[in-house]
């Protein structure tokens, strides 16, 4: 009897041990929540939105940002704006349910998986505003439901895949500002979207964007194919074109000699008229506007002056014009910055815009003393800085910035700026911050230049202006995305030039580029390691520990990716007087310790 009880006693026991592993199993967490959380484990950095997500749930299908069908398969992962830093996991590509993905404005690097080619049921793929860098997966060709797709303001280089033009359904397209080269597919869906789509990618060419490309021979093409799938070609191909690219030698070799004749001629006609630079544009017509009597010269000395400025007088150029040092006969110097016009009505906004301009004065601001207003063109006149630009004195130069030097150059420019958005009336978005816009006096005085194009704010309610400018590298997320510049993409601009001068490095650094990074990826995958101290250059002497800790927390703050969460100019001048400027006099840090 006493038999017969252990044994079923050890049947019972069998058999609750078999239900347990069974309910247990049942539980377990299905197929899409596994990829899921591997996805969360390849994130490195984050605002904690992903701790909700919990293994021993039997599904993903109530976790924040998933939503699932009635199968709970999972149809949309959305997790915009959460500072998600670290590689996108490949395993997003089981989700074969997946319709839309939306991993935007967050700080994700490393290249775009090719896996997700295999999510065929994908609608929706936005994963812009980020630092994704590599080629563009052909395997994307493969999604033929998709409908949207945005991979702009990332770090994409190579060509566009040809197999993206077999995307028939494709409603929005945008793959601008990235490192994008080569011809874009004159095949397929893409010829229907316009230059917006591919804007900010210098090495693109295209009827599309109304770019000549090349082909190897210097002759222009319209061919779609990749630079790869170019060389497969069969030998008639290759054939007929050395036979093309022959007779291109020859028609330019005449074209060559035909310009060299008539360029004779035209010297010998028109003698070295052409060759004195901005005589053209100051004569016939050319007047002087100068502000509140900045200039003590006469408009006839100063049109003198201008007509002998050549090639040789250039000292600098940038997207809004060439600069030329223009010294008159008593020894001052100035800069003069000359801008093309465009059409009456950019004539006449400049008219407008330089009449504020003029009367703006401060001390950590570029001074306009006046303008010339030829048929041409815009030649405006600043004060000239001999410390030419940060950018030259950070990457050109072989004399290096020290500690204190870095730090009152961040500060002038942040007074500067601070003016530009809360002292001026009209108050001014710069819109281009950035280290050649930068200037430096004898003294390594700090001066903001180049607002002169600002769009001055009109709307006093949203203080927006809609007008695209600014440089990549510098751009806050949403800038790009939107194109919508506010204060606080002024901000964001203001936080990558202090990690530019507390680096030495520039925004774009092919040090970055290499890793899928720019230098605000870099300095998150610092302090998600607790070495944020390491991104000081290590050139700089006299670094002070306790003033970088805190300039770090500034320009931390100034380069989130949520507006809301970044500093007023106001505030951050206030920070850099109080706890950057003044620190523990002892404390120091010596930047090759570590």
């Amino acid at each position: 009897m006493g038999m017969y009880q252990i044994k079923c006693r050890g049947q019972w026991l069998l058999f609750i041990l078999l239900l347990c592993i069974i309910i247990n199993k049942s539980r377990a967490i299905n197929s899409d929540g596994e990829a899921l959380l591997s996805f969360r484990t390849a994130v490195v950095s984050s605002d904690g939105f992903l701790n909700q997500w919990r293994p021993e749930d039997p599904d993903p299908c109530n976790w924040k940002g998933v939503k699932c069908d009635k199968n709970k398969r999972v149809i949309t992962l959305s997790l915009t704006n959460h500072k998600l830093s670290g590689p996108i996991s490949a395993d997003l590509g089981k989700l074969d349910q997946l319709k839309f993905l939306n991993l935007h404005s967050n700080n994700f690097y490393g290249e775009i998986p090719s896996e997700l080619g295999n999510c065929t049921e994908l609608q929706g793929l936005s994963l812009q505003s980020n630092y994704l860098s590599g080629s563009i997966p052909s395997e994307l060709g493969n999604l033929s439901n998709l409908l949207n797709l945005d991979i702009s303001s990332n770090s994409l280089s190579d060509y566009i895949p040809p197999s993206l033009g077999k995307l028939q359904r494709l409603i929005t397209f945008n793959v601008s500002n990235n490192f994008l080269v080569g011809a874009i597919p004159s095949d397929g869906v893409l010829t229907k979207f316009s230059e917006s789509s591919f804007f900010g990618n210098r090495g693109l060419c295209g009827k599309q964007i109304n770019v000549t490309c090349k082909n190897d021979s210097g002759g222009s093409t319209t061919d779609s194919q990749s630079p790869n799938s170019a060389q497969n070609q069969g030998g008639k191909k290759n054939s007929g074109r050395l036979l093309i690219s022959a007779s291109a030698t020859v028609g330019a070799l005449l074209l060559v000699a035909l310009m060299c004749f008539w360029g004779c001629f035209l010297y010998k006609k028109l003698g070295k008229n052409e060759s004195k630079g901005l005589a053209r544009d100051v004569g016939g017509g050319a007047s002087i506007v100068m502000f509140h009597g900045d200039l003590p010269y006469s408009s006839k000395d100063i049109i003198k002056k201008l007509e002998t400025l050549d090639d040789d007088h250039i000292i600098g150029s940038g997207g809004f014009g060439t600069v030329y040092k223009l010294a008159m006969d008593d020894g001052n110097v100035f800069a003069l910055k000359r801008i093309d016009k465009l059409n009456e009505g950019f004539d006449r906004f400049f008219e407008r815009e330089l009449e504020i301009l003029g009367s703006i004065k401060h001390r950590y601001l570029v001074n306009l003393r006046g303008y010339c207003n030829s048929p041409t063109s815009k030649l405006l006149i600043y004060d000239f800085l001999p410390g030419g630009s940060l950018d030259e004195a950070l990457h050109e130069r072989s004399e290096q910035l020290d500690w204190d030097a870095r730090l009152n150059i961040i500060m002038g420019a942040a007074k500067g700026l601070a003016y530009l958005h809360h002292d001026c009336s009209p108050r001014i978005i710069h819109r281009d911050i950035k280290s050649s816009n930068i200037l430096l006096d004898g003294n390594l005085e700090a001066r903001v230049s180049d607002f002169g194009l600002a769009k001055l704010l009109e709307d006093e309610e949203s203080h927006i202006t809609t007008i695209v400018a600014g440089t990549f590298g510098y751009l806050a997320p949403e800038y790009m995305q939107s194109g919508r510049a506010t204060e606080k993409t002024d901000v964001y601009s203001f936080g990558v030039l202090v990690l530019e001068v507390l680096s030495g490095k520039r925004p774009t650094d092919a040090s970055f580029i290499e890793k899928g990074l720019n230098i605000v990826g870099w300095l998150n995958f610092l302090i998600s390691e607790d070495r944020q101290r390491e991104i000081i250059d290590p050139n700089c002497e006299g670094v002070q520990s306790e003033s970088l800790d805190a300039l770090l927390a500034v320009a931390t703050q100034c380069v989130s990716s949520s507006p809301d969460d970044r500093p007023t100019m106001h505030r951050v001048v206030q920070i850099l007087e109080s706890e950057v400027m003044t620190p523990c006099p002892s404390d120091f840090y010596d930047s090759n310790s570590d």
